[in-house]
């Protein structure tokens, strides 16, 4: 666990982002708060405002891109209102002393939402009905045949941290059942009986019907998804990745989804972002995609503030902090 102590007056420097829109009075009350007595808040909006406050910057909650962080040489910890921090682990940051801390464990939910509203989209030809529009009923024969329920059937789910555990939540309600796996060795829950390990993965493969991606961006799992994987999946599985696109080998997935090995794919995430116009991904009618948004959450700025102001008193009382990333593992 990496030491934070802060025992005198800091300056932190807020820059608002997409997912921390604005801070308010209130906000900002509680900032100061939990903040070392006779510490000075700058809230910014913009990155040049940002670079030329960073020079006296000890805490920063919001973006981290690397100009800011060469700007910043007192920055002792760094606090990410994104939930995946792979952009913020360039060389400089990951063998630094700073400490990361961000919304590990606080954005299963919404992101899981997303996940089951584009598997139903697929299993339910809404995402065609809604395509074809007015002529749907031409097709309405057609799209009850390749209707599915998920009753009974079986989701494995890769990563098993918050994303993982609110897509069990979920399955289990609709009658699934839930295999998962993990990098680490972590508890079951929300009807998983048991975590295996990365060594399972064809064997998760196989099992399931529906595969949903909820694990970080990291060395070991980018292009996780590769010719190889689709061809331990069973035949006519559906792919749901609401987490990272990189995991995912764009061209292997296109093949995949060509030949039927996969079914379709809910995809809120994509290899490349935006992913190009010419891209075979948007010609396929068994993809449903939305633009990296299942992120959003009317509750997701007020819950990273909540954890950033209670680290800020962990942080004064020498008590461990909440969300802390391991930078060389990336999560």
């Amino acid at each position: 666990m990496p030491d934070l102590r802060l025992d005198g007056p800091i300056n932190i420097l807020v820059l608002l982002g997409i997912t921390l829109p604005e801070v308010s009075d209130t906000d900002l009350q509680k900032i100061r708060a939990a903040a070392p007595p006779g510490s000075t808040i700058n809230v910014v909006a913009k990155m040049r405002d940002a670079a030329a406050a960073a020079g006296d910057a000890d805490v920063i909650l919001g973006l981290l891109p690397e100009s800011l962080f060469n700007a910043a040489p007192r920055l002792r910890w760094f606090h990410a209102i994104a939930s995946g921090v792979d952009m913020f682990l360039y060389p400089a940051m990951r063998d630094s002393q700073v400490v990361l801390t961000g919304e590990k464990g606080l954005v299963g939910g919404h992101l899981a939402d997303t996940g089951f509203g584009l598997l139903l989209a697929l299993t339910r030809q809404i995402a065609t009905s809604i395509r074809l529009g007015s002529t749907s009923w031409q097709a309405r024969e057609a799209m009850r045949v390749k209707e599915i329920e998920l009753e009974e059937l079986t989701m494995g789910i890769i990563g098993f941290g918050g994303t993982g555990r609110a897509m069990a939540r979920r399955a289990v309600a609709f009658g699934m059942n839930v295999l998962a796996l993990d990098e680490w060795p972590v508890a079951p829950s929300d009807g998983v009986r048991e975590v295996w390990s990365r060594e399972r993965l064809p064997e998760l493969l196989a099992a399931s019907d529906v595969v949903a991606i909820c694990c970080p961006l990291t060395t070991e799992t980018r292009g996780l998804f590769n010719d190889a994987a689709f061809d331990r999946m069973k035949r006519g599985a559906f792919l749901i990745n609401v987490t990272r696109g990189e995991i995912m080998d764009g061209y292997a997935l296109v093949r995949a989804l060509q030949d039927g090995r996969c079914a379709g794919a809910g995809l809120d995430v994509a290899p490349q972002e935006p992913l190009p116009v010419e891209h075979q991904l948007w010609t396929l009618d068994n993809v449903v995609m939305t633009p990296h948004t299942a992120g959003a959450s009317q509750y997701r700025a007020k819950r990273n503030l909540e954890r950033f102001c209670e680290n800020l008193r962990r942080a004064r009382m020498g008590e461990p902090l909440l969300g802390v990333v391991d930078k060389k593992l990336g999560y």
